[in-house]
């Protein structure tokens, strides 16, 4: 193909692809404008009906523009509008669209939004569906409003509709993330009265809840009670029971139910979250040494550690002033090959410098760099930092180049970038301060606002007034 060719060939698809785009951009907004006309002409009649009428094509661009067209004069026929939406075939909310309407109705800071929808349908005589009280629900449980999801439950009845157990779920489920177990529980034994039966999602939220209130017994109590009722616990049970005896039972009890786990086969094996769990906790509480042999039990029932669970021991090590401990499960854990020395050795540096030891942090990090051990974007980002804090921002600079060098750099964060160039203003390393700037201008890297003026001076200062031009229309 001939370069003219070639280049009308380029021209034709990127003209083409922009039409669709532009086609699909007006497609979306007449459907939209189309619907919004529609439902603001048949405000006093039964709009559910009407919209099936024009039957519109939807998606969540669709959605999302309707609504924000009944804002803030209609918002109940936008609400109603958007329950509507979610029944139709072909199309369902994400949890995205939920979090949408939430923010676009502000459903948080006005919750009676929803008791005046359903006011609204019963005054109007409207048919309410079952379906259409999940929508409603998912909106409660997307503005974490309990009360109002309850009071939608009660208001079931008048409509001759009966809730099932995943609509007293979702209920549960607000007021065990509320802390309010009372009324959690008071539902749960209503499921028992209106002859449904709690399934495993139930005892999920009410487990949660009773663990994060640190009503231990009365988790154990129901976690007991669950095969009477036809649930078997499975691993997310255990793992949540667990946690809530690491937190708040003795460490002993947390041993015996990890041994009861181990016994156990298929889906309620423990895996490498469960066996975390357990680890974090004993490391949190000085008992890191027995957390090692936790991870050796971990490994000998073929149960592969991720970086959290290695990065959680060298952490309790570090704390409790075992570094040379710290080396030798290092090279444990790498010997048998379930994890990098890249990534074992950044989380050391991490936490060599969380405990003050600043020096030996750095030479592991020269180590690291010149046997091509590659250190991570948060041990890069935690050196620099430190040494910049100390005032070396020079060495820290140079740390930046050799890690640059090697191609090592992944996505340290931009207030690093932020940091060392006014650090290297500041010192007047003005050779190595104009150098850097013109990387970070190439890399575009967005500077955080306080540090621009002051860089914005010392370029000045330098001579460099290109350079302080492009970083003044950075700032402003």
């Amino acid at each position: 193909m001939s370069l003219a060719s070639l280049s009308r060939f380029l021209s034709f698809s990127i003209k083409s692809k922009t039409h669709k785009i532009i086609s699909l951009h007006f497609t979306t907004n007449s459907q939209a404008d189309k619907i919004y006309t529609h439902i603001k002409k048949n405000t006093t009649h039964n709009i559910e009906r009407t919209l099936l009428q024009i039957n519109p094509k939807l998606d969540s661009t669709c959605v999302n523009n309707v609504i924000l067209r009944c804002v803030p004069n209609q918002s109940q026929i936008g609400l109603r509008f958007f329950i509507w939406a979610g029944l139709q075939s072909g199309y369902r909310h994400s949890s995205f669209m939920y979090s949408r309407a939430c923010e676009v109705f502000k459903i948080n800071q006005n919750p009676r939004i929803i008791i005046d929808l359903m006011e609204n349908y019963k005054e109007n005589r409207f048919v309410v569906s079952i379906k259409m009280i999940k929508v409603v629900l998912s909106l409660c449980r997307q503005a974490r409003i309990a009360n109002e999801a309850l009071w939608v439950l009660r208001k079931m009845s008048e409509f001759n509709l009966r809730a099932d157990t995943t609509v007293y779920n979702v209920v549960i489920r607000l007021f065990s993330e509320n802390g309010d177990m009372d009324t959690a529980q008071k539902l749960m034994e209503e499921i028992g009265l209106i002859h449904l039966s709690p399934d495993i999602v139930t005892y999920v939220w009410m487990l949660k809840g009773f663990c994060n209130a640190g009503r231990l017994e009365e988790a154990c109590g129901l976690f007991k009670g669950m095969r009477g009722h036809g649930c078997v616990p499975n691993i997310v049970v255990y793992s949540i029971l667990l946690d809530g005896v690491c937190r708040y039972g003795s460490k002993e009890t947390a041993l015996g139910m990890l041994g009861e786990l181990e016994k156990e086969t298929g889906d309620c094996s423990p895996n490498v979250v469960t066996y975390t769990t357990v680890m974090q906790s004993f490391c949190e509480k000085g008992r890191t040494m027995e957390a090692l042999k936790i991870f050796d039990r971990m490994v000998g029932h073929n149960c592969v550690p991720n970086r959290v669970t290695t990065s959680t021991l060298i952490k309790g090590l570090c704390v409790e002033g075992r570094v040379e401990e710290a080396y030798k499960f290092i090279d444990k854990a790498v010997a048998g090959g379930v994890v990098s020395y890249d990534d074992c050795y950044s989380s050391l540096v991490v936490s060599l410098i969380r405990i003050k030891r600043v020096e030996e942090a750095e030479k592991l990090f020269k180590k690291m760099l010149g046997s091509g051990v590659k250190p991570d974007s948060v041990a890069c980002s935690i050196m620099i930092k430190e040494l910049c804090l100390q005032g070396r921002v020079i060495d820290g600079f140079c740390f930046y180049e050799e890690i640059e060098k090697k191609e090592f750099l992944s996505s340290i964060d931009s207030d690093i970038y932020s940091i060392l160039l006014a650090g290297l203003c500041q010192q007047s390393h003005l050779i190595e301060a104009s150098k850097f700037a013109r990387l970070v201008l190439e890399k575009r890297i967005p500077l955080n606002a306080i540090y621009v003026d002051g860089i914005v001076e010392h370029l000045k200062k330098s001579g460099d007034q290109e350079l302080a031009t492009h970083f003044t229309r950075l700032g402003s």
